[in-house]
């Protein structure tokens, strides 16, 4: 039996407003996340990813009403993420009304949270966050990957991508999996915003990398560009932003186009 893909809108939110970025810079308004959750979950969207973007770096907790409300809303699975750092995050998040937890900066501060998560509410529950960048100045002890002439490594970033650790990303997704994460959401800050494809080489790198499910996120600007994903990748789900904020594409439109082109999706 073919597993079906999964289509996942993603709402970044700051200041209580959806909002959207170019490399997860110049952040400009995209609408209501309340009104926008309820529109894709009628729509036909298979989850959806709420995440705080600036949690993390103003060193604050999730917008708690918020998440509430659109979990009101929708009836579909729900991510949340954004300043998780302790169980008590964790737990709170739930309780407001999402079905899965997404760590990023806190998973990468204090690991061992992302085993505590596991064992006190199911792997299926912890969702780890990636956001990668290519990296061109070489180092030991980093998977070296070759784009025909260049050579690079995939770094991982926190707070919001403004921050690089010297992690390579694939040790990070190989950990994440081990310390009981369920689900990798794998950003790519090169193609974020961009709307000219998701990060190939870097998906299909983690996808190898890890037996989890993961999410490819960063870069779509058309439906063929999940196609392309899906088709050049084994990923599990497509994450994306742009063009469902913006009216390019609707969620249902998307679906139809993906399954004309053979990638099984739930109509």
């Amino acid at each position: 039996m073919t597993l079906t893909k999964r289509i996942i809108p993603c709402l970044d939110v700051k200041n209580g407003r959806v909002v959207k970025g170019l490399n997860f810079e110049s952040i400009k308004d995209a609408g209501d996340p309340v009104e926008l959750a309820e529109k894709y979950s009628k729509e036909g969207a298979d989850e959806l990813v709420f995440l705080d973007i600036t949690a993390s770096d103003e060193q604050r907790k999730t917008i708690k009403e918020l998440v509430r409300k659109v979990a009101s809303v929708i009836d579909i699975p729900f991510t949340v993420g954004g300043g998780v750092k302790s169980l008590n995050d964790a737990r709170n998040i739930l309780l407001y009304g999402a079905d899965k937890v997404g760590i990023n900066t806190g998973a990468i501060k204090n690991p061992k949270v992302i085993t505590e998560f596991m064992e006190l509410f199911g792997r299926q529950c912890v969702v780890v966050a990636i956001d990668a960048k290519r990296n061109y100045e070489l180092k030991e002890d980093v998977n070296v990957i070759s784009d025909g002439e260049k050579k690079f490594w995939f770094e991982v970033f926190i707070f919001g991508g403004k921050q690089g650790t010297g992690i390579d990303a694939i040790k990070w997704a190989k950990k994440a999996e081990k310390l009981g994460a369920g689900e990798i959401l794998l950003t790519s800050i090169d193609k974020d915003g961009t709307k000219d494809g998701y990060d190939i080489i870097l998906t299909k790198t983690i996808v190898e990398s890890v037996s989890i499910p993961v999410i490819a996120s960063g870069g779509c600007g058309k439906p063929e560009h999940m196609v392309e994903i899906f088709t050049e990748s084994n990923v599990d789900a497509a994450l994306a932003a742009s063009i469902f904020h913006y009216e390019t594409q609707g969620v249902q439109g998307v679906k139809s186009y993906l399954k004309e082109q053979k990638i099984a999706v739930r109509l």
